[in-house]
């Protein structure tokens, strides 16, 4: 990959000739559903996930769902624990078997997997420090502090009462405290979290965050749409590719 260069405080991303040329082919897997999209297309395509989806039935669905797309490389974002481009531990809304999985081989493509809230992070991310949290089925967390990105587990570490912030902030938290206790969860962790982390500035993504009738203070909403965004980013700006 060709190197970055960097003037006036923004990035001049060079790219390689196989990068440009390559169509990019964005899976992002949550536990409601698997949503894909090629590069240079508009309307994503998407279909239910689960707690049964294993990883082969994954590949089966998104080659369904692509039929008519032709593409070169894959990226991924992951709902768990990745490491060195491979997931490292199971998905908690999720079958199980994806850890040790061979993506490259199921798909017959170069494959680009990181966490799906860095994914979504670097999709969203305007520069400097930032903090993301993505409001979906469990808690996504990343952050990325002067285009150096880490995705999280913040999402269980313990809260209240015995419970985590997914307890707190994910689908299940929202059931069970209602929109109005839900909302002001949100609030108190985003702001302990905003100012644990010194970051500049906070995006709220995932399904839930459109629920919100009011940001925390240094926050701003995000677009699911920003994780495709990052996905083709991790192909396209050597900067970003894991």
């Amino acid at each position: 990959m060709a190197p970055s260069r960097r003037r006036g405080g923004l990035a001049l991303i060079v790219m390689d000739r196989t990068s440009r040329k390559s169509r990019i082919l964005a899976v992002d897997i949550g536990g409601t559903h698997v949503k894909v999209l090629l590069h240079g297309e508009s309307d994503e395509r998407k279909i239910a996930s689960g707690p049964k989806m294993t990883p082969g039935e994954m590949v089966r669905a998104v080659r369904k769902l692509a039929r008519g797309w032709r593409y070169d490389v894959v990226s991924i974002g992951y709902p768990g624990v990745v490491l060195h481009g491979r997931p490292f531990a199971e998905p908690r809304n999720l079958g199980r078997g994806w850890v040790g999985f061979d993506f490259r081989k199921a798909f017959g493509r170069p494959v680009r997997l990181i966490n799906d809230a860095a994914m979504q992070a670097i999709g969203s991310y305007r520069g400097g420090r930032m903090l993301f949290l993505g409001l979906g089925t469990g808690l996504g967390t990343a952050l990325i502090l002067d285009h150096v990105v880490e995705a999280t587990e913040l999402a269980h570490l313990p809260y209240k009462k015995g419970r985590t912030y997914e307890d707190y902030l994910g689908k299940h938290g929202l059931s069970r405290l209602g929109r109005k206790k839900w909302e002001r969860a949100v609030l108190d962790v985003t702001e302990r979290l905003r100012a644990a982390f010194e970051v500049e500035y906070v995006v709220l993504g995932g399904g839930n965050a459109r629920l919100l009738e009011r940001l925390p203070e240094g926050a701003t909403l995000g677009d699911n749409a920003n994780a495709f965004v990052g996905a083709f980013k991790l192909w396209l700006e050597p900067d970003w590719a894991p």
